[in-house]
């Protein structure tokens, strides 16, 4: 949070009780010989007192003595400027501070000026100091903001300051009453923003970090904080999750690792976040891809809304002090905490609707039949006839199995002649979806004293789906505590707890049916549009259009069940001594211990019922469960000095984390009752799997970092981490982690003060070491299965070694990092940013790698490989336009990203088996490139490819023959076709300010890649989507003709589904409007600002028109979003 906003929040008050404090406290003091200033600290460090002042104004340095036995504030005072001109304002527990002119030495004409100073949102300034330019005359304003001061020259003028905000001179010549709004000093250099165990000014950093604040955050409603950063932070991807309760993955400046996570480290409050994933069967992505896999210990628990800040670590200088868990970046969450001043209360809440918005419509009933007529024309073109030349006859060979379905095609011959737009066409994902919504509320209050600050928050998400089945429910509490009893010592925490339950939707784990797609939408989606879902009776059609490949999808909402209910408390407790204020000359020493717990308990029942598309008449039910519980214990000794014009800070960490997680598996076939579900797996006869494990790992680490700087212009960091893993052998268990920065600050120098239109001008030069924690647990000891034999007639216990050889000598996967930086404020502030390059090279990769078979193995893993990457990021932030009631700001967020594979298990050889490739990025597409659609012009070319065994004819997929023998085999004739990983990711925000109105849109994009659309089988058996594909009488077709199957089809297919998968979307549309001051005291309210938004409204391009690039799926949520938000 900006420092003006902090003190803004430290001057202003609220009083708690009837009765003034200030006069119901009794002061105790006897000191002499003292300083003015020395008698006002002890007021203030022995009751909740503070005092308001201008050093220039008030002489608090000279030497005064003072008693006072019981005696009221006001009387204390009294006494100790009695012979000073210094006059005192005490209103509840704030006390300003003036001076008292005795009378005016001005000979001109004197006049007297009021008026209020504000923020640039509207707000009160307390403690602004107004001065008339060239004397001493001059006062502060109160908690309101106002001000009233005499004894001006006709022409005088008068200045007005405020820390961290730029001194405006305003002239008094006809006036009586001065408005006056300052404006920050300079945007984000003086910002406080969090760099790892410590925070720092912005003009100080000398890594690079990007930060998204809590004014962003809280612009576009979102369900988790992975969401709130996309698109706001150069060099950060994240890919979209629309499933309720599920959020995306993220990953900074790209992928470094090919086995290893690339997800950031998570930082809440300075305590790190162990997380983890664990195995889920059956358990497919929002747009269902498989994904076996779900991450426990990260941040989508948390209340969005709880989050004051999130700075991005990007470059291994800055990440190195968290060691081998900082090779793909961190992210510091900082949470709301409580502010000294007035007692706050805010309300914040949203209601979001959604509706799925297809890109990819099938084929209509009528188009349909026609398609597969062709399809099983051009499979078996002796027994049925061209698609263009169709017999009722024909269809009736065609569509058995299925008489309602068999009706309806019977319309589109009801006049003699072949009609399709005749047939009722089915829309079956109408029956699986709906209209989404989500309701999110956050209550919260802040306040405090000097002393005491507390921050407490209750949030709850209430999420109906788009596809039915899916839903999501959140409670998150929050409490935060600041204690400092003593000026020497102080001590608090952050407790946040969740609970949720996600209905995950449709899952695949039970699934022995033929029919099963990976998600309800999907299995929906490939239903005939000419069969129906009831017949004439109103009875359900369990295989409309009669092939048992197809089931109905009608109440599968019911008859599938996916629950995953999570309990989450973790937390952040420290305590702080400050030597300093013990002992002067301890000045700049403080001591700090971080606990930070940190308890989950996951739970996930799974039940198909035998009328489920995922099963064939048998009930399935499993129950997964699991509990992880870690903790970080952190030491730290911090020692700041300055001395001339040197500045010196030490940082000293002692760090040790513990993790144990335990786990539970059953399943069960022939589950006896529905309404069991998975609560009463004993009433099966046997069950059909079990299994319970139990994990421990920890982590301990040292660390010690450098900060130094000479005349605030350059700038130094140096650090060193050592970090020890459990999950290692002995002799493998220790790594260090050196980093060192360099910065800059140029516009401080001497040949730069005449350069007006530079603000601020800093460079930053980088590099570091980290380390990836790329190892399971019990990886480098020998593993053994266990097994049963029959021995007579008992079952045996055994044990059998698995293939996977450990290996002792793992160590963790390590990246070096180079960085360049700049970070620049010009024309006034009016545009200002930063930009990045580096290079990084990630070594030691682990990768399994085959050995001989004599050795009782087939393979182990090893250290071996080796990537490289290169990058830039920019961030343009612009103020284009600005008057007294209308501003227009843009905010650019552009990042380029190149990865590549240096060496692999065999060192430069190709690994075809997982498909990478020497000099290639680590995700690409290896196949055949097309060269179009054989036609009947090519018949002399195709006989040349059909003599060496192959089969082509017009309307197959041609592809090309890179070697040039006639003869298309996996060897010679694939070819990397793209990269799939964005080599630009981009995020423009634009607002618009117009006195209370507030418009803004947010776009996001990536481009630069490959993406696989999987092209169009074509093999007629199932439902298409509607696409141009190739027949006798249209052969400039996009597609290749259809051949019935019950495969692939055509060999060839997927080289039609190349395509570059650039996009630029927009995600967000926002119109909101702050009422004014005035307004919002007449509704007996501080602040309230009501919003309307639409999500994802559509592309500004998309390289593949039928496919959202960005969920990568064919349909996608659209929807808009109303809330208000109310300080009382």
């Amino acid at each position: 949070m900006k420092l003006t906003a902090i003190l803004s929040l430290l001057l202003m008050t609220q009083a708690f009780a009837l009765k003034s404090y200030s006069q119901k406290t009794l002061i105790n003091l006897k000191m002499s010989n003292v300083t003015i200033k020395e008698v006002l600290r002890e007021i203030e460090d022995n009751s909740n007192f503070y005092f308001l002042y201008n050093n220039d104004l008030i002489d608090v340095n000279s030497t005064v003595s003072i008693e006072a036995k019981n005696e009221k504030v006001q009387d204390v005072l009294s006494q100790l400027f009695a012979d000073k001109n210094i006059n005192f304002l005490v209103k509840d527990r704030q006390i300003v501070l003036s001076p008292l002119l005795a009378g005016s030495s001005i000979d001109q004409k004197a006049k007297s000026v009021s008026g209020k100073v504000t923020d640039q949102s509207g707000g009160s300034l307390p403690g602004v100091s107004v001065v008339v330019k060239g004397t001493t005359n001059g006062t502060i304003t109160d908690m309101d903001g106002k001000f009233s001061l005499s004894n001006i020259p006709e022409n005088g003028k008068l200045q007005f300051s405020f820390v961290g905000m730029k001194m405006q001179e305003i002239s008094v010549e006809g006036k009586t009453s001065i408005n006056v709004t300052l404006e920050d000093e300079t945007i984000g250099i003086e910002e406080v923003v969090a760099v790892g165990y410590g925070v720092q000014k912005k003009s100080d950093v000398t890594g690079s970090l990007v930060r998204v604040g809590a004014e962003e955050i809280k612009s576009r409603p979102v369900t988790n904080a992975v969401q709130a950063i996309q698109g706001r932070a150069a060099g950060v991807d994240i890919t979209s999750n629309e499933r309720p309760g599920s959020v995306g993955d993220i990953t900074i400046r790209g992928v470094r690792s090919l086995t290893a996570s690339n997800s950031p480290l998570y930082v809440v409050d300075g305590i790190p976040m162990v997380t983890g994933t664990v195995g889920v069967s059956g358990s497919n992505d929002d747009k269902g891809v498989p994904s076996n896999k779900v991450t426990l210990g990260g941040i989508d628990n948390m209340n969005p809304n709880d989050i004051e800040s999130i700075d991005i670590l990007k470059d291994a200088s800055a990440t190195a002090i968290y060691g081998s868990r900082g090779a793909n970046g961190v992210v510091l969450i900082t949470t709301k905490k409580g502010k000294a001043g007035k007692l706050t209360l805010n309300f914040d809440s949203s209601v979001t609707t959604e509706k799925m918005h297809e890109f990819s419509p099938l084929f209509s009933a009528g188009d349909y039949v026609e398609y597969r007529r062709w399809a099983e024309y051009n499979a078996y073109p002796t027994t049925f006839v061209r698609g263009d030349q169709p017999t009722q006859a024909n269809d009736a060979k065609i569509f058995t199995g299925d008489d309602t379905a068999m009706a309806n095609i019977n319309k589109g011959w009801a006049g003699g002649t072949w009609d399709g737009s005749k047939l009722t066409t089915t829309n079956w994902t109408d029956y699986v979806t709906r209209t989404g919504v989500t309701t999110q509320n956050t209550l919260s209050a802040s306040g405090g004293t000097d002393k005491m600050k507390a921050y407490g928050s209750f949030g709850y998400t209430d999420s109906k789906g788009v596809v039915k089945g899916q839903g999501f429910k959140r409670y998150n509490a929050n409490v935060s505590v600041d204690l400092t009893p003593l000026k020497w010592f102080s001590f608090g925490g952050n407790l946040n707890s969740s609970y949720s339950i996600q209905e995950y939707g449709q899952s695949t784990a039970g699934n022995v049916g033929v029919s099963a797609q990976s998600s309800l939408y999907q299995s929906a989606y490939g239903i005939f549009t000419f069969a129906q879902p009831f017949d004439a009776n109103g009875n359900r059609i369990d295989y409309p259009g009669g092939d048992i490949a197809v089931k109905t999808i009608i109440d599968e909402d019911k008859y599938s069940q996916d629950q995953r209910v999570t309990f989450r408390t973790f937390g952040s407790l420290y305590a702080q001594l400050d030597f300093g204020a013990l002992l002067p000359v301890l000045k700049g020493l403080r001591f700090r211990s971080n606990f930070g717990p940190d308890i989950q308990t996951w739970r996930d029942g799974i039940f198909e019922d035998g009328k489920s598309v995922i099963r064939s008449g048998s009930a399935y039910a499993s129950l997964d469960k699991r509990q992880r519980v870690s903790y970080t214990l952190d030491h730290l000794l911090y020692y700041d000095t300055k001395f001339g014009k040197h500045g010196v800070g030490l940082t000293l960490l002692q760090s040790q984390t513990q993790f144990e997680t335990e786990s539970s598996l059953m399943t069960a076939d022939n589950v006896p009752f529905a309404s069991q579900k998975w609560n009463a797996l004993g009433a099966v006869s046997s069950l059909k799997s079990w299994s319970s494990g139990i994990t421990k790992q920890s982590l301990l680490s040292y660390m010690a970092r450098v900060n130094y700087s000479y005349t605030d212009k350059y700038l130094l960091t140096v650090s060193g981490r050592y970090d020890g893993a459990s999950v290692l052998a002995d002799g493998n268990k220790w790594s260090f982690f050196p980093s060192a920065a360099l910065g800059w600050r140029m516009d401080q120098e001497n040949f730069m003060k005449n350069i007006n239109w530079v603000t601020q001008l800093k460079l930053r030069l980088g590099f570091g070491v980290t380390g990836n924690a790329a190892i399971d647990p019990y990886s480098t000891k020998g593993r053994l299965e266990a097994m049963f034999y029959p021995y007579g007639s008992t079952s045996t216990a055994g044990q059998l070694n698995v293939t996977t050889m450990a290996n002792q000598e793992l160590g963790w996967e390590k990246t070096s990092q180079y960085n360049v930086g700049i970070d620049y404020s010009i024309f006034k502030s009016r545009i200002y940013g930063s930009l990045d390059v580096y290079t990084s090279r990630t070594s030691d990769l682990l990768l399994k790698k085959s050995i001989p078979t004599v050795t009782g193995f087939l393979d182990t893993y090893a250290n071996i490989g080796e990537t490289k990457s290169k990058g830039a990021d920019l961030t343009v932030n612009t103020i284009n336009i600005k008057t007294k009631d209308f501003e227009w700001s843009t905010s650019i967020n552009a990042s380029y990203q190149d990865n590549e594979i240096v060496s692999l298990a065999n060192g430069k050889q190709d690994d075809l088996n997982n498909t990478w490739f020497i000099g290639q990025s680590q995700s690409v597409v290896y196949g055949y490139e097309s060269a179009g659609i054989w036609q009947e012009s090519d018949a002399a070319e195709m006989a040349k490819f059909n003599a060496n065994g192959h089969t082509f004819s017009a309307g197959n997929v041609r592809p090309k023959d890179l070697n040039g023998d006639y003869k298309i085999d996996a060897n010679n004739d694939r070819k990397i076709i793209g990269s799939t990983i964005p080599k630009y990711i981009l995020g423009i925000t634009n607002t618009f300010s117009y006195k209370g109105f507030e418009l803004s849109a947010l776009l996001y994009g990536r481009m630069g890649y490959i993406y696989s659309t999987g092209g169009e089988g074509m093999v007629g058996r199932y439902q298409q989507r509607a696409v141009n594909y190739w027949t006798d009488t249209n052969t400039n077709s996009e597609y290749q003709k259809p051949i019935y199957s019950a495969g692939y089809g055509d060999q060839y297919y997927a080289s039609l589904g190349y395509k570059h998968g650039s996009f630029l979307k927009i995600r967000n549309i926002s119109l909101g409007y702050n009422f004014s001051d005035r307004i919002a005291s007449k509704l007996k309210v501080s602040k309230l600002r009501l919003y309307v938004q639409a999500t994802n409204p559509g592309f500004i391009f998309s390289q593949v028109s039928f496919i959202d690039l960005d969920t990568k799926y064919h349909a996608s949520n659209r929807g808009f979003v109303t809330g208000l938000s109310v300080q009382f």
